[in-house]
This record gives C-alpha cells, structure tokens and sequence, in this order.
C-alpha cells in the first residue's frame, strides 16, 4: 500500500521543543486522519535541529465510502422540528425511514482521494500547530518556531501539490548546513529519503545520535584512561542541537577542580553543554570536559577543543569568584538578609519560615533519633545560601552549596548564638554547654542537613537517612504543606503550582523507608501551632492564637467536646476551621500514600479499608496493608471477605428497621444449633488473639487469627438461619454477626474491601 513521506524543513528548533513537536505532530496528523475513516500500518516521526519528519506506512489511496445513519425527531412531531431536520440532512420527507416511530434519515458520501485530505490536513496542523513560542517572518501571516524553508510531501512517491503562505510542496529536502554535498537533495520514498540524509551527515532519528554521542563520547574518554560522566538530561539535548554530532574530548585547567564538582558540573552543563569526565582511579572530576561538536574537524577536534576550553575556563572563573566571595560574606550576613526576602505574601518572609522550620525540627528530632540542637542550628542555616551569589547564578544548587560552607566556614554559628534566637533551656547556664562550640562530627551532620534537606525531590531521588537530615527535610516539608493549606492553596485537578504533591510524598518516604514511627496529627498540629505564633503577632487578632494554643492543650477534638473557656471563642473564629484544616491534610497524605501504594502494587481499596481505622503511624499503615493483601490472596481470605459481606448485609438491612441488639452472645440454649455455639467460641478466640497480635504489630498473626473464622462462619450460615421466628434466637445471632464483623473490623474495614 502506498506510503505518506511528509518533512518540515526550518531554520534551527530548540532542543527542549524536538521531542515535544514529534508528538503532536503525530497526534495531530493521525486525528485527522482517523476522523476521515483512514487506518494504516504504521506511523513514525522524527525530530531534529532543522526537521520535522513523519512517515506513514500501508495509507489507502482513498477515503472509504461511508454511510451514517442520523436519528430525527419522532414521526408525531410538530411540522417545525420535521422541516429542522430536513434542512440538516438535506434529505426530502420521502427519504426518510421510519422505525418504532422514530424517522431516521441515512446520509452517504464518496471517498476522497487521500492526497486532497493530505494537502488539507498539512495545511491544518501547520496552522495551528502548538509550539510553545513561535514566530512570523517575512510578510506572510504563518506562524511557526522558526522560518520554514521548505514542505516535502510524498503520497506513493510523488508530489502532494499544495502551498502555504508561498511556500510550494515538493520532494527536496537538504542535507547538513556545513558538511553536506551542498546540492538540493530529491527523495523518492522514505528509504531514499534517510538514505540521502545520512550521506550529507544528517542522522534523522534522535536516538540514532544518543548512540553516536555516547559511543564516540565513552571511546575518546576511555583512549585517556577516564570515564564519562553519565547525564542523561544533558544527552538529551545535545542530541537535539546536532544533526552529525561529534564528541571532542578537551582539557581545562586542573586547578578548577579546586572547586566544589557540583558547580564544575553545572556550569559545564548549563553554560556550555559539556559533559564532566572523571578519572576512575581517583576521587572527583578529571580535568577534562567532553563537547559535543556538529562537525567532523579536519584537524581531529584540536582547535576545537582549545576554544572551547577558554570558554569554560572564564566561565569558571566566574563562578570560582563566586565561590571566594560567598566565604568572606557567611551565614550571619545572609541571614539577616532573609527577613528582607517574601516566602509568601500570607506566609511571612524568609526569615520567619526559618524559625517555623527550626521550631518544628526540634520537636521532631528525638523522634528520629537526632539530637535537637543539631536539627535545629541546621534548619537555622538551611535557606541561609539562597542569598549566596553561587546559588544566585546557579538556583539548582541550593542546599548544596550551604552545606559546602557549613564545612569551610570559619565563622560557623556556636550553641551560645543558637540559645540566643531561642529561649534557654531549663539549668543551662554561662559557661555551660550552650556555650560550647560544635565538634567535627556535628558539624558534618549540620552540613550533611544543610545539604540534603530538600531530599527527595521526586520519585526517583534518594531519601536521606542521616537523623539530623530527615528531622530537617521532614520539618521543611511540613512547614510547607501547613502554610499553604492554611492559605487555602490546595492542590486542585491537575494545578498544584506550589509542588504540594511532592511535598507529601517526600514526607511519606522520609518516613516509611527510615522506619519514623510518628503520628501524623502530632507533628502537623506542631507546624500549625510554629505558623499560628507568627501570625498572631503580625497577621491575625490575639484571640486567634488562643485558638491555636486550644488545639496544641486539647488535640484533635470535636469543637463541642472542648471546654468554653476564655481562651477558645468559638463563636468568633471556631476552632473546627483550623481543625478542618489538619483534617484535610492527613486526608491529603492518606491520597498520596494510596497513590504511593498503588503505584507498588497494591491494591486501593486495601488502603482505604486500613486508612479507615484512623491510624495515622504511616509505617504501621503499610505494614497492616501488606499482611491485609497477603491474607486476601489466601482461600481463606477471599472465603471470610465474603463471609463478612454477608454478616454485614444482614445487619445493615436490621438496622433500616431499628437498633440491633448488641452484648454477650449466649450459649447453650435450648436447641441451640451446633455451628452458632462453635462460631462463638471461634469468635472469643479470634478476638483475644487478634488483639494481642495487634498490641505487638503482629499483623500476620492478626490475619491467621482471622483465618481460623473462615470454616465456622461459613458452616454458621450454611446451617442456621439467621432471622429466626424466635425472637430470642435472631437477636443472639444478630449478636453473634456483630461481633463477628466488630472483630474482623479490628483489623481493617472489610467493607470497603471489593470483591
């Protein structure tokens, strides 16, 4: 079947867009296709410094012929809806069929000739395709990310003819801007086409050039005894910024490395788009960069390689300025700069997220294990460097470089300057600890803090483990999920500016894959109670904070059950607002737990059944929908889930018409059935059993003492009948039914449990 060749020919598209552009290009022109009836068997673009390319393979030469039947109004309708439809159709009243009194009319229309809806649908997508930014050129009205120079269309090898804005299809394409024949390059097909492309050094597939840069990259490293720094982001774009890419190994000064790698790294990939290289016998870089050129130099890359070494040593001079100055300014001088600086308009400055950040680190710190004064003097310098001129040119390393001149500083904050920001602890006095200094070790784990407290930053980044670390990242994440939903900034759809989401998440893996056995409402009531003293004294009435102070003396209560005391005005401002809002934030964590698990494996609806018991130790949430998920896969499981349908089903029609009875199931009675007097001793066992595996977090003992339910409640309700004429005998079976489900309940809500 014949083949579509179709080539947009520009001026020189940004890397970023490459990919981005072949995707709609292939959802745009497949769309439109579709919608005229058209299949085929394959189709494949492709994107690059100067083209945009797509071929469909096995495209019919016309559009089939088609026929739609229309529903009108019914027979009995007025004469005006009847005249409507026909002026739609454009059919008469005899035409018309009718069916169940219903008037159909049946609407057909030839094929088209493929290349007049190829011409059509080019015109379309160009027209209103959806670059990120574009331009005009010239005098024509067509806008595009950079001049079009030519449209090569082919339908079974020959020419689509149509224009846009002046420009003409044709089969003519170009070959590389310096390294090609120079002539205008005819294609034929496909084949043809890639062909002639790769004679004029043009490799039209990106992850052609991947491979290209990579091997010639990892050949000219290894020729030197070095190795590649592998990144991935920076081959990516490099690949789109060649068309016959070239690695040319070169040489910088040494004394560069002096620096800290991560700004040699940045500023290679940001400035220049080098690859670092590193010598596999030793720590750190190797003093040599990788570029990638778009041309095969006839004196192998030397004269390149010089030039593009003076380049990179003034841009690292700039940043070795950088780098000297921000030492001789330290972290007092930029903290104090911190309060000129606005985190939020309704959260505070800078500054003031510190102190909350700092507050919250060491309530959390004995929680993780780490010592308080650490976590809070590194929560006090962790946003210090972003006034530092490094993290000023290089905004992606903040954290990084305070933790470099946490170590170098020699101006390093004491425990004395740390008590000074916070009122002294209890029996400490002059020349006692708070007046001591920070040895080696803790200033590491201060620095190690400073460094890695926005970790994780997504799903594939590393969680830190260190205690001090994780009491900091936790507090600074807390921080800002807190502020925000207090500001009714919430996630909404798909909108979430502020990387809330992330926020949760990165709490919820500090905590599951460091085993941080700490109850939700506690450390977020304790960020609540850090915002609510600084918004009292500038943003909100006294009495507001009282509030506050309500929740911190009474947890997470109703409002009714709170004393009516001077310090909790309900009628004013009531506490359930600020109740509601760290109600909506465990919610928010329960979404991106379940999100979490999910995309691990496990089922949702395990989640919820667990999430239901108001637990809120994420670690022991996890653990229970583990053994949960274990269990359900079991017959014995899957046989007592529905067991536990049944019972509740049974006692949720009772309860439409009353109050169930509740208390001790009896025994013995009178013609007392053999299976009901076995399910309520298996029931007493199950429950003693159950309740002591779950005081040790035994949750796979938990499950096997519910599977010891499974044969007795099965024979229970294939023997005796449930609502029994008897008055007395259907109450205590109703007891015994209840019972059963308030036991299994101890586990996990079963009722939201499918299946």
């Amino acid at each position: 079947m014949p083949q579509l060749l179709l080539e947009i020919f520009s001026e020189e598209i940004p890397a970023r867009m490459q990919q981005g552009a072949a995707r709609d290009l292939d959802r745009m022109v497949s769309d439109r296709l579709k919608a005229a009836g058209l299949t085929w068997d394959a189709l494949t673009t492709y994107a690059g410094p100067r083209r945009l390319t797509l071929v469909i393979d096995g495209l019919p030469a016309a559009t089939p012929d088609r026929e739609e039947e229309v529903k009108g109004p019914r027979a009995s309708a007025p004469e005006q809806a009847l005249e409507g439809f026909l002026r739609k159709t454009g059919l008469t009243r005899d035409q018309l069929t009718e069916r169940d009194g219903v008037l159909f009319a049946v609407l057909s229309s030839k094929g088209r000739a493929t290349t007049d809806l190829v011409a059509e649908t080019v015109d379309q997508v160009i027209r209103t395709f959806p670059w990120p930014k574009s331009m005009r050129w010239g005098s024509g009205t067509l806008r595009w990310v950079r001049p079009i120079k030519r449209i090569l269309c082919l339908f079974d090898g020959k020419v689509v003819p149509f224009e846009i804005d002046g420009i003409q299809s044709d089969a003519i394409t170009e070959g590389h801007r310096f390294m090609g024949s120079g002539q205008l390059l005819k294609a034929s097909d496909f084949v043809d086409y890639r062909t002639q492309l790769e004679q004029n050094f043009v490799l039209l597939d990106v992850a052609d050039r991947k491979l290209r840069i990579l091997d010639q990259a990892k050949a000219a490293c290894a020729a030197k005894g070095l190795v590649l720094v592998d990144d991935d982001g920076l081959l990516d774009e490099v690949a789109g910024l060649a068309e016959w890419p070239t690695p040319i190994l070169g040489d910088m000064d040494p004394q560069f490395l002096a620096l800290p790698p991560e700004v040699v790294r940045l500023s290679m990939k940001v400035h220049q788009k080098y690859f670092a290289v590193r010598d596999p016998s030793k720590d750190g870089l190797a003093p040599n960069f990788l570029v990638v050129a778009n041309v095969e130099a006839t004196d192998g890359g030397k004269a390149l390689a010089a030039g593009n070494s003076r380049v990179l040593s003034a841009r690292l001079n700039d940043a070795r300025f950088f780098w000297d100055e921000d030492q001789k300014v330290g972290f007092a001088a930029w903290n104090a700069k911190l309060s000129g600086v606005t985190f939020h308009a309704k959260l505070g400055t800078l500054a003031e997220r510190v102190e909350r950040i700092a507050a919250l680190a060491r309530e959390i710190a004995p929680l993780v294990g780490a010592d308080a004064d650490e976590a809070e003097m590194a929560a006090r310098l962790s946003k210090a460097d972003l006034l530092s001129g490094m993290v000023s040119e290089f905004p992606e390393l903040q954290g990084i470089m305070g933790g470099y001149y946490a170590r170098t500083a020699t101006n390093f904050p004491t425990r004395a300057s740390l008590r000074s920001a916070v009122p002294p602890h209890k029996g400490e006095g002059p020349g006692g600890e708070a007046d001591r200094g920070w040895g080696r070790d803790q200033r590491d784990r201060i620095a190690d803090a400073v460094r890695d407290h926005y970790k994780p930053q997504g799903p594939a980044d590393t969680v830190p483990t260190a205690p001090v670390t994780v009491a900091v990242a936790l507090a600074d994440k807390l921080d800002t999920l807190v502020g925000f939903f207090a500001i009714d900034e919430k996630p909404t759809g798909s909108k979430d500016p502020f990387a809330l989401r992330r926020a949760a998440l990165g709490v919820i893996r500090l905590v599951l894959e460091n085993g941080v056995r700490i109850a939700q409402r506690d450390v977020v009531a304790a960020a609540h109670i850090a915002l609510a003293s600084q918004i009292s004294a500038k943003r909100l009435e006294d009495d507001r904070w009282d509030r506050y102070q309500a929740i911190k003396q009474h947890g997470l209560v109703d409002p009714g059950t709170m004393p009516q005391d001077s310090t909790i005005r309900v009628g004013v401002d009531p506490i359930e607002e600020r109740l509601a809002d760290i109600r909506d934030l465990l919610a928010f964590f329960a979404d991106r737990l379940t999100v979490l698990l999910r995309d691990q494996g496990q089922r949702h609806d395990l989640v919820a059944a667990v999430f239901a018991l108001g637990d809120d130790d994420l670690v022991r949430i996890v653990r229970r929908v583990e053994a949960l998920a274990a269990f359900l896969a079991t017959d014995d499981g899957a046989n007592l889930l529905a067991g536990y349908k049944r019972a509740s089903n049974i006692l949720r029609a009772e309860e439409k018409k009353g109050p169930v009875p509740t208390g001790m199931v009896q025994t013995g009675l009178p013609n007392q059935p053999e299976p009901e007097t076995v399910l309520a001793f298996a029931v007493a066992a199950a429950r003693t059993a159950v309740e002591t595996a779950l005081e040790t977090e035994d949750f796979a003992a938990a499950m096997t003492a519910l599977a010891g339910l499974r044969t007795p409640v099965d024979v229970f309700f294939e023997a005796v009948l449930v609502n029994s004429d008897i008055p007395a005998e259907r109450d205590n079976r109703l007891k015994l039914l209840g019972q059963v489900r308030d036991v299994m309940g101890q586990v996990a809500d079963f009722g939201q449990i499918a299946g």
